[in-house]
């Protein structure tokens, strides 16, 4: 079995002090400047746990996977398909063949919309998606309804940024095919009730696929709780390696799905005559994987066991309501997004100054923020904004870093006005 990591000999989840000592790149300096890194919802760092096990890897086991007798080949089959097992225990998946690995959140949802929608989505049937969704949650789903003849239906939402599930519930029909939803809005925080609204479908016969990019690492996921039917999730998110990422899917959806893309490892059999595929989940893992990529997975989650999710979810909500607090403080800042349930992130703007300025100037402080449209044009238009900036925390951001976010904000008042 992966090894499980030292780095985090600690008493409580709630010392970010030691919890920021194993992530190297945060003793950088930027600009002169001690590094305050808040772009999390873009990309999480790595804890020198996953670096390292990345480089063992290299170092001492390094081989493709599956079908190869020799040593090391075994070596790396073993650390790869260990790490599946890790991810089903992490999200309490049912079964390991449930977990599928792809390249991350984007490809999990191309997968379903190809491979599940494909099969069962035909002329004026209708996917339902919210007014909240990233691209990756809207895109292949517009792909296919041009492919198919099908419809999109968007779930509206409040001002504050709260979807209508009175709407959501009008919009469930019997033409209904699937509904794929953000569990946390990687634009403006939004925590959805992912429990509710897969409810609400499967009342109707419904699946529901959950888009897990910013809820996983941030608080304990268990899929059987959810209900979701599908769940995708990015590594590098997490804590872990780029390229990497999880589809979840009932056994019952897989079985039933067609290859998704085709080649090496997902066959079982192949003749000028007739290919026959792999069951679950290699059916839909052509080539050679993203091994590394899972190993680090693995080592991430074996990172986040050593800490107490249900405790650090509660200390990144106090850190959200101080920094909450703190920005509102600020002259002409309008924060963007207040619904009652909200994860660490915050979006904003500055009156009179646009927010790639605002990014440009705290960059100069050493302050890594976000500021665009965060893959969520439909949401900006939404809320009559061209961008917003956003800052977005994880487990190693401190209330030091939000004081100096808004010391940086002073100074971009102190430019423009």
């Amino acid at each position: 079995m992966t090894e499980r990591p030292q780095a985090a000999a600690r008493t409580s989840a709630a010392d970010v002090a030691a919890i920021r000592r194993d992530f190297p790149i945060l003793r950088q300096t930027v600009h002169g400047r001690p590094l305050v890194y808040l772009d999390n919802a873009s990309t999480t760092q790595k804890p020198q746990a996953v670096i390292d096990r990345i480089v063992r890897f290299y170092s001492e086991e390094n081989a493709n996977v599956h079908r190869g007798l020799h040593q090391l080949s075994q070596l790396a089959t073993e650390a790869y398909e260990n790490a599946r097992e890790t991810v089903r225990r992490f999200i309490n998946a049912p079964a390991v063949r449930e977990v599928v690995f792809t390249r991350g959140t984007t490809e999990s949802i191309n997968l379903v919309a190809q491979a599940y929608g494909g099969v069962h989505v035909r002329a004026d049937d209708e996917i339902v998606i919210s007014v909240l969704e990233h691209h990756s949650n809207i895109v292949p789903w517009q792909i296919l309804c041009e492919q198919r003849g099908a419809r999109l239906r968007v779930i509206p939402m409040s001002d504050d940024g709260e979807l209508d599930l009175n709407a959501y519930e009008r919009m469930l029909s019997d033409r209904t095919r699937i509904v794929s939803i953000a569990h946390v809005s990687n634009a403006i925080g939004t925590v959805n009730p992912i429990q509710r609204i897969v409810a609400l479908a499967h009342e109707r016969g419904i699946p529901a696929l959950v888009d897990g990019a910013q809820a996983v690492g941030h608080v304990p996921i268990d899929v059987q709780a959810l209900g979701a039917d599908f769940y995708a999730f990015s590594g590098h998110k997490m804590l872990g390696p780029t390229g990497i990422g999880v589809l979840y899917g009932r056994s019952s959806l897989l079985d039933g799905m067609p290859p998704y893309q085709s080649g090496g490892e997902m066959i079982s059999a192949v003749t000028f005559d007739k290919t026959t595929y792999q069951a679950p989940p290699h059916r839909f893992e052509a080539g050679t994987p993203a091994i590394a990529e899972a190993v680090g997975l693995s080592a991430a989650i074996d990172y986040l066991e050593t800490l107490d999710l249900d405790a650090r979810g509660r200390l990144e909500q106090e850190l959200l309501t101080y920094a909450t607090a703190a920005l509102s403080s600020i002259p002409g800042l309008r924060i963007v997004g207040t619904a009652g349930q909200k994860a660490g992130i915050l979006s904003f703007t500055v009156e009179g100054v646009h927010p790639h300025d605002v990014a440009s100037i705290l960059d100069r402080e050493g302050i890594a923020v976000r500021a665009g449209h965060h893959c969520c044009q439909p949401l900006m238009a939404r809320l009559g904004l061209p961008a917003t900036v956003r800052a977005s925390f994880a487990l190693y951001t401190t209330r030091e870093e939000i004081d100096a976010l808004v010391a940086g904000l002073h100074k971009v008042l102190e430019i423009f006005r």
